[in-house]
């Protein structure tokens, strides 16, 4: 049994797999190492995997080693299933990396433009089905809202809602066009432009606000997948494991 951990800021997302099979996904708001350890125990898990936004935890890693016999962590060093042409692979967020992992075993096609839909908006192309083009990262819903009232005098922050009409009639509303429709059709212009390149491309959305988005999306091969990177992260570990890459 597998345990897949997708530590945050301020939540991690745990996903138990069977195999490639995910069989149960949590989410930990107020979590301690302890309960993770209790719970992968209960559940009879013999491998974990973990990727985390923040710097490594060394001590974290040594508990999980020592509780498991299989405790791989997610770096930019990580031997993946795909070939990566990123120039600053230290660089690349470990989200990106798990979400390209978690399309290689999803999509439908050899080639599929992830868009992870959270606090940024990151868009990430896996071409071939074995090759990690790179991406772009752009400010996400809530931000583009934040930042029109924070960095003016008089703008409101207003609700995360997409108004009816193209152009509002209120401030309220033209400025839920300007930061969510606008962000969808930056949404569209991206797979547009990749579509353009790649013919039969496949588009996943993922992320927070994915469901949010997906309706203003008008895009024929446009997936929602909330587990996405819990895929990636569990593929990944799989990989790792098949070719005896773990030390």
């Amino acid at each position: 049994m597998n345990l897949v951990l997708d530590i945050g800021n301020t939540r991690t997302k745990s996903g138990l797999f069977d195999g490639s099979r995910l069989i149960e996904q949590a989410i930990w708001q107020d979590w301690t190492l302890e309960e993770l350890l209790t719970y992968g125990n209960q559940a009879g898990v013999d491998r974990v995997i973990t990727a985390s936004v923040a710097l490594p935890d060394p001590e974290t890693q040594r508990r999980l080693a020592g509780a498991f016999p299989v405790a791989l962590e997610l770096t930019y060093e990580t031997p993946l299933p795909f070939h990566n042409t990123y120039r600053t692979p230290e660089t690349l967020g470990r989200d990106r990396i798990a979400a390209v992992a978690g399309a290689q075993v999803l999509a439908d096609g050899p080639d599929c433009l992830v868009i992870d839909c959270g606090t940024c908006i990151k868009y990430d192309l896996l071409t071939g089905g074995d090759t990690y083009a790179g991406g772009n990262i752009a400010p996400g819903a809530v931000m583009r809202i934040r930042a029109m009232h924070t960095f003016t005098a008089r703008l409101p922050e207003v609700p995360m809602q997409m108004p009816d009409a193209l152009l509002g009639d209120s401030t309220e509303t033209a400025l839920q066009n300007g930061a969510l429709r606008g962000a969808a059709l930056e949404i569209m212009g991206f797979i547009r432009e990749v579509e353009s390149r790649a013919a039969g491309l496949q588009v996943i959305l993922t992320g927070g606000d994915a469901t949010f988005f997906a309706p203003h999306i008008p895009f024929a091969g446009l997936r929602v997948e909330p587990d996405l990177v819990l895929h990636g992260l569990n593929h990944i570990l799989e990989y790792n494991i098949e070719h005896n890459l773990i030390p």
